[in-house]
């Protein structure tokens, strides 16, 4: 048995059909020249008879790529095969994809037919394929639920009659991994003309098994896998490509595919931007948490070997590096790991220090970025240094309130507390801030910024002061504004005590 898994995409077929994923004549072309790149051997570019623009995707699409085998999907009947194969004149090589339902359910509830009728249909629309092309792949449509003995009949005569690659879909996702995987192996047993073609699976993700279903199929001997990227497709979604390709290398099963895995992120992307249709944070290989640890324990792991926590190396799949998130789960390792890379080297009491000041910053943050360290990192240097220092700040306003403060001062290592009504909150601040100090401060700039990151980020404050016929600048950071406001304030006068 041959040890290639061919990769069958149908991203532009299948994918395109899910509500809000269409895509224009241009994006569908770019999205057929990044699969190329990719490395899929066959691209489903659409089901011709559908509708003029389907048509005209896969003329154009076989027009723009030389490597992929193009498909077309038919149904079992000859005017479909007669405009696919119209459609693929100009593919280099040319696949039809014609088929139809085997199931008891789509016997008698859809076609209004017998089994014996659908065994005649499917011979007669391999037949006819075959006079356009030599490469026809037949379809089992609902072949999860039907009959295993009557499927083997099927399979047998759509082989007798010329099929090169027949289709086992699990069209309604129901099957179980056993099941599916059981399936292929009773066409593999059962199936006297077996090896003159290959069989592919295609199945969907209604029951969350689709990759599941897959990667059981090709360990009982299926050759093909028909997948989307993302696993986009109808209602839940088909087989996500990026998961059984990943699944294959990462085993050693015996068999490979020809997908270069360092574009599989950036060519992701490219889908989820074109479909605008993003896939969840947790999605497996292209989430954007894929490879990210913000547990404490799973990033000192992480940093002391990769492999402890992480099965696929980032780099395979086009990412650059893990990503060490930190929260307030983080541990110290983590938190030096991340400053070192920032410029700053810390340990013992001070990182203790610092890591205290961290976890209180993330509990209100949530997330911190290097943004945040940078300035929690500059605040701790500063503090080191200065004549004045915060202690605390309670501030009391509201609407049809006089707003008041209460501020605590660290000046040359004694506390003072002050109280002060001012215009507003950090008016007040800064009023019982002049209090505590016994020196005349005019303040002649106050200029608020953010870093843009969300409600909860930190404000980043800088004023400028007059004393002593002097100007001081002064610079304050926090997720509470006038907190960062205050620190400003105690910064600048600290230096002017210096």
């Amino acid at each position: 048995m041959n040890d290639k898994v061919f990769v069958f995409d149908t991203t532009l077929r299948d994918g395109e059909q899910a509500p809000g994923n269409q895509l224009n004549m241009v994006e569908k072309i770019e999205v057929a020249k990044a699969l190329e790149l990719l490395g899929v051997d066959i691209i489903e570019a659409g089901f011709p008879i559908s509708s003029p623009g389907d048509f005209d995707s896969v003329v154009q699409i076989s027009k723009a790529v030389t490597n992929p085998i193009i498909c077309g999907l038919t149904r079992a009947v000859q005017k479909d095969i007669e405009v696919a194969a119209e459609a693929l004149k100009y593919a280099k090589r040319p696949r039809i994809h014609t088929g139809i339902g085997v199931s008891p359910y789509h016997i008698v509830s859809k076609l209004n037919s017998t089994p014996e009728e659908i065994i005649r249909r499917g011979v007669d629309a391999v037949k006819y394929a075959k006079k356009f092309v030599e490469d026809v792949e037949f379809y089992c449509e609902d072949a999860g639920r039907s009959d295993n003995e009557y499927l083997a009949r099927v399979v047998e005569a759509v082989i007798a009659a010329g099929a090169t690659v027949v289709n086992i879909p699990d069209t309604t996702g129901y099957c179980l991994p056993h099941e599916y995987g059981a399936k292929i192996k009773y066409l593999i047993d059962n199936v006297p003309n077996i090896h003159k073609a290959i069989l592919s699976t295609h199945c969907h993700n209604d029951l969350g098994m689709a990759t599941a279903n897959t990667m059981s199929g090709v360990l009982n001997g299926a050759r093909q896998v028909e997948v989307t990227l993302n696993g986009v497709g109808e209602r839940a979604g088909n087989t996500a490509m990026e998961e059984v390709v990943m699944a294959i290398k990462s085993h050693k099963l015996g068999v490979y595919t020809d997908i270069v895995t360092p574009r599989i992120l950036q060519t992701s992307r490219l889908v989820q931007r074109l479909m605008k249709s993003p896939v969840q944070a947790n999605k497996a290989i292209v989430g954007k948490n894929a490879f990210a640890h913000s547990s404490g324990i799973h990033q000192d792991g992480v940093l002391k070997n990769r492999e402890n926590y992480e099965i696929i190396d980032p780099k395979d799949v086009g990412v650059d590096e893990s990503s060490i998130i930190l929260t307030a789960r983080s541990g110290r390792a983590a938190l030096r790991h991340r400053l070192e890379l920032l410029g700053f080297k810390i340990d013992g009491a001070d990182l203790d220090k610092t890591y205290q000041d961290f976890l209180h910053l993330a509990d209100v943050k949530k997330e911190v970025k290097d943004n945040d360290l940078l300035v929690l990192v500059g605040k701790e240097q500063r503090d080191a240094n200065r004549a004045i220092k915060l202690d605390s700040l309670q501030v009391v306003c509201g609407k049809s309130m006089i707003p008041s403060a209460t501020v605590s001062l660290i000046i040359q290592g004694e506390t003072k507390t002050e109280t002060a009504m001012g215009d507003g909150p950090v008016d007040a601040s800064y009023n019982a801030v002049k209090k505590l100090i016994d020196k005349e401060i005019k303040l002649l700039e106050f200029l608020i910024q953010g870093f843009n990151n969300g409600s909860d980020d930190f404000g980043q404050v800088n004023v400028q002061i007059e004393c002593n016929k002097t100007i001081y600048y002064g610079f304050g950071a926090d997720t509470d504004i006038v907190t960062a406001s205050v620190e400003a304030f105690v910064d600048a006068i600290s230096k002017s005590m210096e």
